[in-house]
């Protein structure tokens, strides 16, 4: 039932939803397995989705959203096909990442965590991939890429089509 990562997020179903909750329950813990699997197969963490985990759990809406807006890996809202972390901590900051995201925003009309308007490529900010010591760097679809600039971004945007 889960997806794979390259292939489409699945349209919502509350069967579907239900199923993967049913699969973790056991589980010590359940609401973060069932939040990376729910995401896993639906793409992010939907109203929908929160509202059922939380009936589930016998949880609050509130301690779902808590949980699912506190990790930077959890999603509220659907993503582009392709996904690029740009670094905005200290070393990279250091390098001149800030001014770079800046002008590539800018570039695309977007601010972080949005989506080109054809759906194809989400930019979202993250707080170090490990490599400071090749800063700045980013991380297109899992694959980081170190010593980036403008022009560096530009060409991975272009590589997400």
């Amino acid at each position: 039932m889960t997806r794979s990562d390259s292939s489409p997020a699945a349209a919502w179903s509350e069967t579907d939803a239900n199923a993967i909750i049913d699969a973790h329950l056991g589980q010590e813990g359940p609401m973060l397995p069932i939040l990376h699997a729910l995401q896993a197969e639906f793409g992010y963490i939907s109203e929908p989705a929160m509202r059922l985990v939380a009936q589930r759990l016998n949880v609050t809406r509130a301690e779902v959203y808590g949980v699912a807006s506190f990790y930077h890996d959890f999603r509220l809202a659907s993503q582009g096909r392709h996904a690029l972390k740009i670094c905005r901590a200290e070393a990279c900051q250091s390098m001149g990442s800030e001014a770079q995201a800046k002008k590539f925003l800018d570039a695309l009309g977007l601010d972080w965590g949005g989506t080109t308007p054809d759906g194809r490529l989400t930019v979202e900010a993250v707080y170090c991939l490990g490599l400071c010591a090749c800063a700045p760097s980013a991380m297109l679809d899992g694959e980081p890429h170190a010593r980036m600039d403008l022009n560096g971004l530009k060409a991975l945007a272009a590589e997400a089509v």
